[in-house]
């Protein structure tokens, strides 16, 4: 796919400060395959930026690396998710139980076998994408919310949303290391074969020598303070 397409723009799908781990605006591929439309695809976590290595959980990281986190010490999981366009809800997939705490040997485990191995003529995608959401933006034009929490979704296949409209919330389902939110636009509904399209945000602030400023149809990095708040910007 050329890298000469200009970004499709949309809202930005949370609410709050982020990180983007794993984002288009440090590498392409974003996820270091192009494999289930994940090219162009965003990671977003909350992370404290007052502590050293801005950790995602509240916990201690030899508790982490020993014990694993329950996910309620995550800053981000539950947080609420936003439709980023008006569109058409395509898939609505819940139901795919969470794993009640993270383990870093047994999440990479998992990543391998659900991912590397997966065969798409056979397989669950669900396995890789958990509780997920498909919405059809435009002309072949799909975004994907992925990994959402248990029973958090609220919409269904075959309604209209609204650009802002509270659609699930963060979860830690399917192929997923620690609680995030897994974003990308395809160009088709199937995760499992669709190709990955370019994507920015129409508006945000990124925190920049000591102050916050607004950014229009931006790309974070993965070094960037981020934030978004539909009412102030």
């Amino acid at each position: 796919m050329s890298e000469t397409r200009e970004p499709i723009i949309v809202e930005f799908h949370l609410r709050g400060e982020w990180l983007s781990p794993n984002t288009p605006g440090a590498k392409i591929p974003s996820h270091g395959t192009n494999r289930f439309g994940t090219r162009y695809a965003y990671d977003f976590i909350q992370v404290d930026w007052e502590r050293r290595g801005w950790p995602a959980y509240g916990v201690s990281f030899l508790q982490y690396l020993l014990l694993g986190v329950p996910l309620k010490e995550y800053y981000c999981w539950g947080q609420e998710v936003y439709a980023p366009c008006d569109g058409i809800v395509v898939q609505a997939e819940d139901g795919y139980k969470e794993r009640e705490r993270t383990n870093l040997l047994s999440d990479l485990y998992k990543a391998y076998k659900n991912a590397g191995l997966f065969n798409p003529k056979k397989d669950n995608i669900q396995s890789v994408a958990g509780n997920y959401i498909i919405l059809e933006c435009g002309h072949r034009v799909y975004a994907a919310l992925v990994h959402l929490q248990t029973g958090s979704i609220q919409v269904t296949a075959g309604q209209s949303v609204r650009k802002g409209e509270v659609i699930g919330r963060v979860g830690h389902s399917g192929n997923s290391f620690a609680p995030h939110l897994h974003f990308q636009l395809m160009d088709s509904s199937d995760i499992a074969t669709a190709n990955g399209l370019p994507c920015a945000f129409e508006q945000y602030e990124v925190f920049r020598e000591g102050k916050w400023q607004k950014v229009v149809d931006g790309i974070p990095t993965n070094k960037d303070r981020i934030r978004f708040d539909s009412q102030s910007i």
